[in-house]
Parts: C-alpha cells; structure tokens; sequence
C-alpha cells in the first residue's frame, strides 16, 4: 500500500474543531477515492460511500430538500446497509461534480454538524463538464488539492525510509556533500521518477514488477483517457482545440524558448481562440503553467506577467509517455538526448508545483534567461534547472547587479552533488524537492 501525504491532511482535518466539509480536488487517478476510503476505515466507525459517476440514480437524493434527515432518510432507503451515527459516520461523496446539488448540500451538512462529509473530484469547475451548482457553499467547505505522487512519496514506495530523507535533509542544511554510495542511488532513484512518474497505478506497478512496459502502457492509458474526457465533456467547439493543446506540450518544451505559443498549437492561431482551451487542460489538474516576471524580485506573484508563460505536464511520467519508444530506455542508461533540457525542468516543476509553488521564470529579449525563481527561505531565489554542466551567466549577471535586481542567492540543480561557490549553491537534481522553506 502507498504511504500518501493527504493521509496527514485528513487527520489534521479530523480532530480541527469545527471543521467543514473537505473537498479534495485533482487530476484522474491521481488516488483521491483510495486514499480517503483507507482513511475512512482507519478513523471511523462507519462509513457511507455515494459515486455519482458510477450510480447517477443517486442524484436523485439530493433532488429533494436540503434537509439533512431527509437526505439521511433517502440514503438509508437506497443503501440499507448504511450506518448514521453522528460522530462516527464519514460520509463519501465521490465524483460530487457529477452532482451539483450534492456540493449545494454541504452547508446544510455543516450547519447540522452530526456527520462529517468528503467529496472528490477530478473535473470539478471544469467548463463543460456538468451544471454548476444553484449555490456554491463558499465559508461551510475546505478544498484541497491532491496531485499524483510527489518524489518523495516515491521513495518512500521503492523503499527509501524518513531517515534517509532526513539524512538528504541534513546535507542540505549542513551544504555538505552527499556520501557517494547514497548520491548514487538517489540519482537512479530520479531517473526512475522521470520515466514512472508519481499516478498511484503506474507506480505500484514499478514497485511490483519493475517492468516498464507495463509501466508505459498504463500511462498511455490514462493520457487517452484525458483525451476522451476532452472530447466527451468539453464544449462541442472546444474539444478538438483542447486536445491539441495538450498533445502540443512535447513540442512546446522542446522548443530553445520554452515559451508556450499558441502557433505551435495551430498556424496562425491566437490567444483569443485558444486560451480557453489551454484553461480547460489546467483546470483538469493536468498541467501547471510558469509565468514570466517583469522583474526577479518579491513579491513574486506581483512581477508575474499573466500572458507569459510555459506550461509543464503536472506529472513527469506522463510526459516522458508522450515521447517515442525509447526514450524510458535512453532516460534509465542516463542519456536524456534533445529532449533533457525538456526533462530536467519538467522534473523541477514538477517538484515545485507537487508541494504547492506558483511557477516563475525570468526571460528578457536581452538573453537573460532563468528556469524557475522560488521564494526560499524568506528570500528571492533563482534556480537553474541543468540537465548538463551549462553555464549560469544570466544567474551570475543578475547577483552581480543587486542594486538593480535584489537577488542575494541562487541554486543549481543538476548532476552534481552539494557544493558552494559564493552565492550560488549547487545541488544534485534529487534535491529539489527538499526545497520547501518559504
């Protein structure tokens, strides 16, 4: 069984006084239906489990008043088996954006206070795809987004323990190299994330067979079940759009200028007839986008310049699966060929972007060029992204230039192990995502 952080979310959750209803939001198969069923089981003497993809019959419950004893009433009647004790009854609402008025019910759930209530969702808001509900219970529901398995959660799968990840932690801090037994593994271990990426199925499948044919076919089964969702629930003008968007990312981050343009999509085609359709892929939890800044400084959010961006695959495996046969193969021998550059920064949104950053990047016309900047540890920060040695110019330019920039501090990541020259701190690749100290 996967060891997931949203686990700890969910009890925190649980014992917070007062707490709402929880809706858990993401991409499909990303394990929102696992991971709370096995939490219900564990924290709760009952549970109560509705899937509105699977039983549309169900709808009809929440037809009528938003009364909780009649809810509870018309539940009882299409599942006899279910058991309402207040304090002791979780309530399962899944795919609740196949019912509108099931996500409407969550005020009355919460006003009431006898039962505690989760929903998931995986296209939830998602233009096209159901009707809205007559009234989102903004102030009585917690959201949260879940991703795919994130790095760490990886290791921990392939048998990396806390303590080892403790022991990186350290190394971090400390700016002390990694002993060369460890870094050699940790950076198989990376290689194998590129190629298997974090989707619970694709993963324990790794775990138990370490084939990665078994491995690709999976993935490639759930990106064409993004495509059908594209096409099934998007708006009948959209759909084709949309699914060429999402099969243009390969092209775009192989791209020198990673810059998403709309024209790699479609000749001639332009922002007005396509930003909607690249809203649609995000939306879906399938894609994060990095927006340009105007200026590499706090607050980054405010320097962001909302017409510029690149857009990377939320999940690095499914990314490496919409290349041709071989590259899993070229990637595990550590030959990453043109596409490395692609690869490495994908892997670095990837990591940044699974513990919940904005994407940043800084590009001038002038030739100034950095991957991603984070807020890390309370300061501006650059990090280059480097699949080979490449140089650091733009970064050695721009803290050259403080008085004009205020960037104190930079990063490396890329095939080496810890080390420090000034202001620039060089990590292995493995490492970025201990980043986490805003």
């Amino acid at each position: 069984m996967l060891e997931r952080k949203i686990e700890h979310v969910l009890e925190n959750w649980k014992i917070t006084k007062g707490h709402k209803p929880l809706i858990i939001k993401g991409c499909r198969q990303c394990g929102k239906t696992y991971s709370v069923c096995n939490f219900a089981k564990k924290n709760y003497k009952h549970s109560v489990y509705i899937n509105f993809y699977e039983n549309p019959d169900f709808e009809s419950i929440f037809k009528g008043p938003m009364n909780i004893d009649y809810i509870i009433m018309m539940i009882s009647a299409i599942i006899p088996d279910s058991v309402f004790e207040p304090g002791e009854t979780l309530i399962i609402l899944d795919e609740i954006q196949k019912c509108p008025d099931a996500r409407t019910s969550l005020k009355f759930f919460q006003m009431d206070g006898r039962f505690d209530v989760i929903g998931t969702g995986s296209l939830l808001g998602v233009s096209g795809y159901g009707d809205n509900p007559k009234s989102i219970p903004v102030g009585y529901e917690t959201v949260v987004e879940m991703n795919p398995l994130d790095f760490e959660e990886f290791l921990w799968a392939n048998g990396i323990t806390k303590d080892i990840v403790d022991q990186l932690r350290k190394h971090l801090n400390e700016e002390s190299p990694v002993p060369q037994a460890l870094h050699s593994l940790m950076r198989e271990k990376l290689l194998q994330y590129a190629v298997v990426g974090g989707m619970p199925d694709v993963v324990q499948t790794f775990v138990d067979t370490k084939q990665i044919n078994l491995v690709l076919q999976l993935q490639r089964d759930i990106v064409r079940s993004y495509k059908d969702d594209m096409v099934k629930y998007a708006e009948k003008n959209d759909k084709a759009n949309i699914k060429q968007c999402f099969e243009s990312i390969p092209k775009q981050l192989a791209k020198e200028n990673k810059k998403f343009q709309y024209s790699v999509v479609k000749k001639g085609a332009t922002s007005s007839k396509l930003a909607g359709s690249l809203q649609w892929i995000e939306d879906a939890g399938i894609i994060t986008r990095c927006y340009n800044l105007n200026i590499p400084e706090l607050p980054l959010d405010g320097n962001a310049i909302d017409d510029v961006f690149k857009v990377y695959m939320k999940d690095t495996g499914l990314f490496v699966s919409m290349l041709e046969d071989g590259t899993q193969f070229d990637i595990l021998q550590g030959n990453l060929f043109g596409y490395k550059g692609a690869i490495f920064e994908n892997l670095t949104a990837d990591f940044f972007s699974k513990m919940g950053r904005k994407l940043y990047y800084y590009h001038k016309d002038s030739g100034l060029e950095i991957e991603f900047i984070i807020r890390w540890r309370g300061k501006c920060t650059l990090v280059e992204a480097k699949a080979s040695t490449g140089n650091t110019k733009s970064a050695k330019t721009i803290l050259k230039h403080n008085e004009k920039y205020h960037v104190e501090q930079a990063i490396k990541l890329g095939d080496y192990n810890v080390g420090r020259d000034d202001k620039f701190l060089t990590l292995p690749m493995y490492m970025g995502f201990l980043l986490t100290e805003y």
